[in-house]
């Protein structure tokens, strides 16, 4: 892929052969930070949720939509964002969604009411989506060769350590309560760091975006936008509401509503328009059978984080910040796996992402079998190891696997495909909170009662070891590393 040098710090149909050559690393370091407060405004959120309903008066579904309106936007809008990337340029798309979430994190600290917050949340998950595709196309654009392997291990750590340290950063905020903020500090955090990045990145960052200038598909755009609108709403509300009958009518409606989607796309890539999606992706086994491992990765990582927090808070009656803390053997074992992610990587070659799904396995395994013998009254210190062992494999799976399905994507396509991407990773995520969380309090409330927690919390882990035993068969599955770009 040849480098063409534009105007300014623009770059257009290849990585920057001067970052390859001698890596500049302070646009990695923005890139991974727009990266990591976008994350962890998804996971931070539980532990303030106690507090938000006590002072805001909020009422239980106020709660959840307080929860849900980042997410579905999120989930939604990533697909057009990539593709807005590619066409328009990707630093300036990530630049205005930096910079609009920046003011949804000050409007939701400033909210006096639940229906303020919602608004925000809603306002924040918009902005996020706008961010999250471009990362992966900016990183692949600015490095290349080992660079790019180091910049795509940076991105994995600042994903996994907002996920895994969310609960520990947002108790440790609410604890110390700075200025009286309480709650409201989990957000407004958010402001400072927002505004720095807003104003280097345009220094820092190179420009770059795919080689055409067609116009934006407007009918692709409104089709998966209420596709995935009728996936996510109903997964992230039906369980709260007991299932109700818009929520089965919407599932239903995604089907024929996303087939259309798909029709619509291969027929633009058939005659030489400009998709939202270029269906000739899918012609690398590579990416498409890599989705549905990632879509099952992530279905175990937030399941996990879900029901380990219920089984500490309910089951164990630990406060939010002790629950958090629990998560440091899990945040170690991924720090240190990822810190020498490119050495495993050169030794295990595309084996990697599967023995690290399989350590997530043993891992989950060992910690199922933990709580079934210290019930409800043992120490919790013992369950250390196994999540250990977790956080190893998690570290060793997501920035090699995210490398391996982006690897035989083109330049032009960069963006759009990071939007499926990460779409994948938000509804593999959401499918997996469902199921898993529908698994645990549907055994706590027919036993009701906290001695009942342990055991609700092994049987949706026996859940996530499959699928992360299905992950290390996909991934034998995927191409080879050196598969043609498509």
């Amino acid at each position: 892929m040849a480098t063409e040098e534009l105007s300014g710090t623009e770059l257009r149909e290849g990585p920057a052969a001067s970052f390859a050559e001698s890596p500049r690393w302070s646009p990695l370091v923005l890139v991974a930070l727009g990266t990591f407060i976008t994350v962890l405004d998804f996971f931070i959120v539980n532990v303030a949720v106690p507090d938000i309903q006590s002072e805001l008066h909020a009422s239980s579904v106020a709660v959840q939509f307080v929860l849900a309106g980042y997410g579905l936007p999120l989930a939604t809008l990533m697909i057009t964002s990539g593709r807005m990337g590619d066409l328009y340029g990707r630093r300036r798309l990530f630049v205005l969604g930096l910079a609009l979430f920046t003011a949804a994190s000050a409007c939701a600290g400033l909210a006096q009411n639940p229906e303020q917050l919602v608004a925000a949340r809603v306002f924040q998950g918009v902005a996020a989506a706008l961010v999250t595709p471009q990362v992966l196309a900016l990183l692949g654009a600015m490095y290349e060769g080992r660079a790019r392997a180091v910049a795509f291990n940076v991105y994995g750590l600042a994903i996994g350590m907002a996920a895994v340290f969310g609960q520990l950063i947002g108790g440790s905020l609410i604890a110390l309560d700075p200025g009286g903020l309480g709650w409201r500090a989990i957000f407004l955090v958010n402001v400072p760091i927002g505004l720095v990045a807003v104003v280097l990145v345009p220094r820092l960052v190179p420009e770059s975006r795919g080689g055409g200038r067609a116009g934006l598909d407007v009918v692709g755009m409104f089709l998966v936008m209420l596709g995935l609108v009728a996936v996510v709403l109903p997964l992230t509300e039906g369980r709260e509401l007991g299932w109700p009958l818009w929520s089965v009518l919407c599932l239903t409606a995604a089907v024929p509503v996303l087939g259309a989607f798909a029709l619509q796309q291969h027929r633009g890539t058939v005659r030489g328009g400009s998709p939202l999606v270029n269906t000739t992706l899918f012609h690398s086994r590579t990416f498409s059978v890599g989705l549905v491992a990632m879509m099952f990765y992530f279905a175990t990582m937030g399941a996990c984080f879900l029901v380990l927090s219920l089984y500490l808070q309910q089951g164990r009656g630990m406060s939010p910040l002790g629950s958090g803390l629990m998560y440091l053997p899990m945040g170690a074992g991924f720090f240190g796996a990822t810190a020498l992610g490119g050495r495993a990587v050169s030794r295990l070659g595309r084996w990697a992402p599967a023995v690290g799904a399989f350590l997530v396995a043993l891992g989950y395994g060992g910690l199922a079998l933990l709580v079934g013998e210290i019930g409800a009254g043992g120490e919790v210190a013992l369950l250390a190891p196994p999540l250990l062992v977790a956080g190893v494999g998690m570290g060793l799976t997501m920035a090699p696997l995210s490398a391996m399905v982006l690897a035989p994507v083109g330049p032009d396509h960069a963006a759009a495909a990071s939007g499926i991407l990460t779409t994948a990773q938000e509804i593999g995520a959401t499918v997996g909170t469902a199921l898993t969380g529908g698994i645990f309090f549907r055994l706590v409330s027919d036993h009701s009662g906290p001695a009942t927690a342990p055991h609700a919390f092994s049987v949706s882990l026996t859940v996530l070891v499959v699928f992360d035993l299905l992950v290390v068969a996909l991934v034998g599955f995927m191409g080879r590393a050196g598969e043609e770009t498509v």
